[in-house]
């Protein structure tokens, strides 16, 4: 993948964009693409790209042009059928002068307009710049793999696969945190698109297409979701739960040989122990050659540790395998620089490791993996799914002594679960029983914990967002079907809509994928994949409560055993641990101390000084609640956030040569 970023004039009159500013944008982005570099510039737009070279390494550079030089591009992501939609734009009388995907997407938007993003399987942040008409068409994968922020300000469109592009393109830019991004975050652990963590910026939506002309936007979603509708056989899989694990199995094969074949380097992948990686590491060994590199994190803190699974699927793949072993201490040293690449606060340290882990995928050459991201949501993997089950059949005959027992069933993977003492569990899960009817009964257990932390804010911060309730806001803006699709699908889809966009995506996939320049390929995320995913019946994903039935049976022939019957353990790190050790860096004294507290707003600095008491106190034992654990984290990576981009000045500073420097202004500095 690259980075995209660029300046339109949202008028006639508004200045032509520098290329200075262009040239901070692409040094901003540098680890995003660190092969070359390219801009272009005209009278009202400008464009930056900075690449990372993985299909058609000698011709693909960017920004291109069409034929006529008058529509210009720049891409972040791949197209894989970009194959097949050649061949039928050849068909069209469409002529190339590349083997890129970057030119097919050109190419098809010329053809079908906004139905192209439609017809395109892969992972995208796409700008088309029609120099002509004045058009700018901004465009986004359906889940949201490949991120794409924009800001007005001045007269001025600004947009980049990072906030940090933006800000260092324009320093007078203002920059502050969004009261509501802050309350997104200490609600549903992520900002929901198009909110965002900085006033004035904002994401384009997953799954959108929008366009800048004659002074106006339009946005509109390309794709939605599509789940089985009451009385509507046409929306639901018809064969039989053998028929669905062999078309899953199916699609997933062919979603894997497009991400290991489609690339001019060498693919590797991620191996976490879990059903997810061992599947997609199977299928991508088949594809793969005489070489196939994999690459696992361990952990010296046994309770997070996988190894065992690990190596038990590298001795059956037989791949050349690579690890890192990650302690407390690493997480709390690399956090500041975690959190310079997220640039949103996060509540927990899970995206420390799998940085590391990309810096050890890109040291050992490789450019591309392969993770089973995706399956969790798409085939109903999550304990909130299994959670939102039982409690509705609870909340059914909410008097019933046997039915909360089934909670006992749920988070065997923590140390200190809650479901561990009866009592506390009914009263704990029993909250809002009698809405087990209501939209988002499921997310509500973890929204409301997670809003505990808002105790901690300012009172300026506490009254800036005392007016929004976030989470009604959000469900009111919910798909128009979703009242009629099955609970567990409308569990999904929030699933989908808030934390793998907003979080699993973003903070702990693309941004720490690209901080190291390292492509991430998730077969789960295939456009057939969710289609098909979604068109199953509940009951063959979720099978009483046994999570992600098909996926399981599907992998049967290629996962051990062993792995497929394990008793399910998401990816977790150390959290609060990572910072109260007696060696912690000096940097977390300096950004929790009162006066840098102060000095940002967003949290009250008393409440922040008790809490790092608090957790210094039990650093001894270990024994934190799952909300000091959230605060700790989320409190002192919003205090980091605030140091690197709204006390200082983030990007843009790299020095870097730019290879493609077309200048088609009034005023060229280079012909």
């Amino acid at each position: 993948m690259c980075g995209i970023a660029g300046i339109v004039g949202l008028s006639t009159g508004a200045t032509s964009p520098s290329r200075e500013a262009l040239v901070c944008m692409a040094s901003a982005l540098y680890h995003r693409g660190p092969d070359e570099f390219g801009i272009y510039r005209d009278d009202r737009a400008g464009l930056a790209h900075s690449r990372l070279s993985i299909i058609d390494l000698s011709t693909g550079q960017q920004p291109m042009a069409d034929e006529n030089n008058t529509t210009w591009i720049v891409f972040n992501g791949e197209v894989f059928n970009y194959v097949e939609l050649r061949e039928e734009l050849i068909a069209l009388g469409h002529r190339f002068r590349t083997r890129s995907d970057t030119e097919v997407i050109l190419h098809a938007y010329r053809a079908w307009g906004d139905a192209a993003f439609a017809r395109m399987n892969g992972q995208w942040a796409v700008a088309i710049w029609d120099a002509v008409a004045k058009r700018l068409v901004l465009s986004r994968d359906r889940v949201g793999i490949c991120p794409l922020h924009v800001c007005e300000y001045a007269g001025h469109l600004y947009f980049a696969s990072e906030v940090k592009a933006i800000f260092a393109a324009n320093p007078d830019i203002p920059r502050a945190f969004d009261p509501v991004g802050i309350s997104q975050t200490l609600t549903f652990w992520t900002v929901a698109p198009p909110q965002g963590v900085f006033r004035g910026v904002t994401e384009l939506e997953p799954g959108h297409v929008r366009t800048y002309e004659n002074g106006s936007m339009r946005d509109r979603a390309y794709w939605t979701p599509s789940y089985p509708l009451p009385g509507d056989a046409s929306s639901q899989f018809q064969g039989s739960l053998d028929d669905a694990v062999n078309e899953v199995r199916s699609a997933l094969e062919n979603a894997t040989s497009l991400r290991m074949l489609r690339a001019d380097v060498a693919v590797g992948s991620y191996l976490s122990g879990g059903l997810d990686s061992s599947l997609v590491a199977a299928m991508g060994r088949r594809f793969a050659g005489n070489r196939f590199q994999t690459f696992s994190l361990r952990f010296e803190d046994a309770e997070y540790d996988e190894t065992e699974y690990q190596r038990l699927m590298v001795n059956g793949l037989g791949s050349e395998h690579h690890e890192v072993v990650v302690s407390r201490s690493d997480i709390a040293n690399v956090f500041p620089e975690v959190i310079y690449h997220t640039e949103r606060p996060v509540l927990r340290t899970a995206p420390a490791p799998l940085f590391l882990l990309s810096k050890l995928v890109r040291n050992h050459g490789v450019k591309v993996v392969l993770t089973g991201e995706g399956a969790d949501e798409m085939f109903a993997g999550y304990d909130i799914f299994r959670e939102g089950k039982v409690r509705r059949f609870w909340g059914r005959q909410p008097d019933s002594s046997c039915r909360p027992r089934l909670l006992e069933r749920l988070y065997p993977y923590l140390a200190r679960s809650p479901v561990s003492q009866q009592a506390m569990a009914r009263q704990f899960f029993g909250r809002n029983i009698a809405a087990h009817l209501s939209p988002g009964f499921a997310h509500d257990m973890r929204w409301h914990t997670t809003s505990a932390l808002k105790r901690l804010l300012s009172r300026d911060m506490q009254a800036a967002i005392a007016e929004r309730d976030v989470t009604a806001e959000l469900l009111a803006g919910l798909h128009a079907d979703f009242s009629q699709w099955s609970s567990l699908a409308q569990d999904q889809h929030l699933e989908i809509r808030t934390l793998l966009s907003g979080y699993l995506l973003s903070s702990q996939g693309d941004r720490m994928l690209l901080g190291n320049s390292v492509e991430g390929r998730f077969p789960f995320l295939d456009s057939n994949v969710i289609a098909l995913a979604d068109s199953l019946p509940a009951a063959y994903k979720l099978r009483v409560l046994d999570e992600k039935h098909v996926v399981k049976r599907a992998a049967a022939d290629v996962v051990p055993r062993e792995i497929i019957s394990r008793k399910k353990q998401p990816y977790r790190a150390p959290d609060a641990l990572s910072f109260v050790a007696g060696n912690a860096p000096d940097y977390i004294d300096e950004v929790l101390s009162e006066s840098a507290v102060r000095d940002a707003n967003v949290f009250d600095p008393q409440a922040v000084v008790q809490l790092l008491r608090k957790c210094r106190a039990r650093g001894s034992d270990g024994q934190f609640s799952n909300t000091d654990n959230m605060a700790l984290v989320g409190v002192l990576s919003t205090q980091l956030l605030h140091r690197q981009f709204v006390a200082g000045r983030p990007g843009g500073s790299r020095p870097i040569e730019v290879l493609t420097d077309i200048d088609n202004s009034s005023n060229p500095v280079r012909s």
